[in-house]
């Protein structure tokens, strides 16, 4: 397979797997760079990727939602964030409010009362315009509202993008998806949810971008799960922590456990999967999703 390598001046490029490992030269600078081994350039051409076990611990006080996501020794390897985009969604909310509210008073003041003789007619328009009104609220706040994508960079420096996790569609009331960048804007995978299955034991699906359904992430215990619905989270006592299985099967590959810890701290644990059946990028998109996906 290809050796992607990235140059400290920004420029990337595609190297034979034969020169995985050596010294190389940028073709834009010159510079000399170590190609990434074969290992490397399985995890997705950048070492950040290269390991089993990623640290992922959320920066608290912010709108937004960010992540350092360190190594086992707590470096810090990769820096995520999610914008809230807080001033335009609270426009899009409020453009929304006033349509109903506008729409509203619309509706009363052109229907007459039952005692001031209203008819028939008025029985049933009053109720078809309400429909009208708030659907044309929910397509406004819509349509005015951002799509929360994440980007998963180097460093909280923000030059260098390393991955991205973008948002299909802004309303989507059934089913959830996302699809996976990698820094060269190509798709991995496509995450997803079905807010009606989640009733009972929360799950997301990875599918290839054409569409295959490659592997699963489920809540640990279908017990755990119920007790979460009817009790919440107890202080993080019954913890919600998930699985990853690849599709038809029952074999463990990876975890997503959150520590026992006043402040939001995830392992993502891959060491199941000594193959690497499972893309990390693919994997740390996925724990990602699993806390702001899940709102936890």
């Amino acid at each position: 397979m290809p050796v992607l390598v990235t140059c400290e001046c920004g420029t990337s490029y595609d190297l034979k797997d034969e020169f995985a490992g050596k010294l190389v030269k940028c073709p834009n600078c010159g510079r000399p760079a170590r190609a990434p081994s074969v290992a490397t350039a399985v995890a997705g051409g950048d070492p950040a990727f290269d390991r089993d076990t990623f640290l992922l611990r959320q920066q608290i006080l912010k709108i937004s939602e960010k992540y350092d996501v360190c190594d086992e020794q707590g470096n810090k390897i990769v820096f995520v964030e999610r914008p809230a985009h807080f001033l335009r969604n609270l426009g899009a909310v409020l453009a929304a409010f006033v349509i109903l509210v506008g729409g509203i008073g619309m509706v009363a003041a052109l229907t007459p009362d039952a005692t001031g003789g209203g008819t028939n007619a008025a029985d049933w328009i009053a109720p078809i315009a309400m429909i009208v009104i708030l659907a044309a609220a929910i397509a406004a706040g819509v349509a005015l509202s951002a799509k929360r994508h994440v980007t998963f960079y180097r460093d909280q420096s923000k030059r260098e993008k390393l991955l991205e996790v973008l948002q299909d569609k802004k309303f989507q009331p059934i089913t959830m998806t996302y699809t996976v960048r990698d820094a060269r804007a190509r798709p991995l995978a496509k995450l997803g949810k079905n807010w009606l299955f989640n009733a009972i034991r929360k799950r997301w699906y990875v599918w290839s971008p054409s569409g295959q359904l490659l592997f699963l992430a489920k809540e640990d215990s279908v017990i755990l799960s119920l007790l979460r619905r009817f009790l919440g989270p107890l202080f993080g006592v019954l913890r919600t922590n998930f699985i990853f299985l690849p599709a038809g099967t029952e074999d463990v590959i990876g975890e997503f456990k959150r520590k026992f810890t006043i402040l939001d701290r995830y392992v993502l644990d891959m060491t199941s999967d000594p193959q690497r059946l499972m893309d990390r990028r693919i994997a740390l998109a996925l724990g990602v999703m699993l806390d702001t996906g899940e709102r936890r």
